[in-house]
């Protein structure tokens, strides 16, 4: 494939080979998944992957995610499959506007496009049977905008230490991150860490997946200069991409995303 098509078509990227393993740290979900689920889950991440991988094609920050669509069954269609009603990546080089993160791209999209034979666009509600995929654990502001609209579970591959909203910092998905900052009010709650029930607007997150893969396209744009950038934080002389990423410390039924 040229690099003109792999540019011009963000789903015919190559990609590179998946984890050899998925991860077991976040939910229940993610410890106690069949061999077929987890190819569905990586299946997904790689189609995040792939929109990761056009951001980078275009000098973008690359970070990549899908909406998958998890129809309630109805009389018509007992047994609905998921499919993908969104994709987005990072426009924030673009366009010069740090809020448009990958998941407020996908999100617009998938609120100003219609469902298959309707001429009427989707509503938020849509989103309350959707499942995110995204290369990078979602920053605080995405993961209260995930929270607002009632996102039902995220997959997410590196985790985002510095603006984390799903474990790296704070963890939005549980009670907003109340008990991140007051963590005495878990007991007051009547509550043990990491058994409390579902509150409204909590979501389900499981991280790790295809978490080597993200993080090495993370360190390819990050060795290469951006035209866009400040410029005395242009220079990337002597910068070597490195390839080697240590290995994710597992800890299962954290709640957290790694």
């Amino acid at each position: 494939m040229s690099k003109k098509d792999s540019q011009s078509n963000p789903l015919s990227t190559s990609l590179p080979p998946p984890s050899p393993t998925p991860p077991t740290k976040g939910t229940s979900q993610s410890t106690n998944m069949t061999d077929k689920e987890r190819e569905i889950h990586l299946g997904f991440m790689r189609e995040a992957l792939a929109m990761a991988e056009y951001a980078l094609a275009h000098s973008e920050t690359p970070v990549g995610c899908i909406f998958v669509h998890n129809p309630s069954p109805s009389p018509s269609s007992p047994n609905p499959k998921p499919y993908i009603i969104g994709r987005g990546y990072n426009h924030t080089n673009l366009t010069f506007n740090g809020t448009r993160h990958a998941e407020f791209v996908a999100i617009n999209q998938i609120l100003t496009s219609c469902p298959p034979s309707s001429s009427q666009p989707y509503g938020s509600e849509v989103l309350k049977e959707c499942d995110l995929y995204v290369t990078v654990e979602p920053c605080i502001m995405c993961a209260s905008l995930l929270r607002q609209f009632g996102i039902r579970r995220v997959f997410f591959g590196a985790s985002n230490e510095k603006f984390g909203g799903t474990g790296g910092v704070l963890n939005i998905q549980d009670s907003n991150g109340k008990y991140d900052s007051f963590p005495e009010e878990r007991k007051k709650d009547g509550e043990e860490e990491g058994k409390g029930g579902m509150r409204e607007g909590d979501y389900e997150v499981s991280g790790g997946w295809l978490r080597e893969e993200a993080i090495v396209m993370l360190r390819r744009f990050y060795v290469q200069e951006n035209e866009r950038a400040p410029e005395e934080k242009r220079g990337k002389e002597g910068r070597v991409l490195r390839l080697d990423v240590e290995p994710l410390a597992l800890e299962n039924g954290s709640g957290k995303g790694g």
